[in-house]
């Protein structure tokens, strides 16, 4: 009886290009392919040491001389919402949501569009098609959600207001790439879906939660620092805060 080969991994690094977080400095990345049978195990064991997932890659900032971006993971089963989250949970009582099969349509497509038109028109996914999304939503060999999120309904289904795509680990889960509809910033919606999804890995008896990159000093990432207590990666491993 033979065996399924087990061949390491290839990793690879990439050119350095300007960093996306800290103005004046560059980013270089570590990166391998996530497909075949393994591909799940390989991802958790990657997550566990600082990758993301985008597709069937998984990458890891790998800068010389910069070691800003830290991984950061909540500790759900301790977390409690300070004054301010529990005011947006009781503001978005009303949402309803569903962590479903990761499957793309054109509903959440054009969320999708919107969001970008309005926050990221300048970013590397400006130019995606239906296409381009329906690869980045289905195209992956771990298992992945997508949690849909709906407004009250005049008439069934609630018309769509936000969207995660979400990836289940042994561990926990991981919030791959998340959007919403811009023209509601009394909800918080992205604040409010990582809320939803502490008490989703709850539910499902996971641990963790992993948000990806906190930067210091990088004002897009302020804001993974105020989901406490968390564990974030360093030389030594994972170490609490808060």
């Amino acid at each position: 009886m033979t065996s399924e080969p087990r061949d390491p991994p290839q990793f690879y690094l990439t050119s350095p290009a300007p960093c996306p977080y800290l103005p004046g400095r560059e980013e270089r990345k570590v990166f391998t392919h996530l497909v075949g049978r393994r591909a799940a195990v390989l991802n958790d064991a990657l997550t566990h040491s600082g990758f993301r997932r985008s597709q069937t890659i998984a990458y890891r900032p790998a800068c010389e001389n910069c070691k800003a971006c830290v991984s950061v993971r909540i500790l759900c089963d301790e977390f409690e919402p300070n004054r301010t989250q529990k005011k947006l949970l009781a503001r978005n009582i009303d949402i309803f949501s569903d962590l479903g099969p990761a499957h793309a349509d054109v509903e959440q497509f054009r969320l999708f569009r919107t969001y970008l038109d309005s926050r990221h028109s300048d970013g590397g996914m400006a130019d995606m098609a239906m296409l381009d999304y329906g690869m980045m939503i289905e195209d992956s060999h771990v298992e992945s959600r997508i949690a849909l999120y709906r407004l009250p309904p005049d008439k069934a289904p609630g018309r769509l207001a936000a969207c995660c795509l979400t990836d289940v680990l042994e561990d926990g889960l991981s919030m791959v790439y998340s959007f919403y509809d811009p023209n509601l910033p009394r909800r918080s919606l992205g604040a409010y879906m990582i809320l939803d999804h502490i008490e989703k890995a709850k539910a499902l008896g996971l641990p963790h939660l992993y948000l990806g990159y906190w930067v210091e000093g990088s004002r897009k990432m302020d804001y993974k620092a105020q989901y406490l207590p968390q564990e974030r990666l360093g030389p030594a491993g994972w170490t609490r805060v808060g």
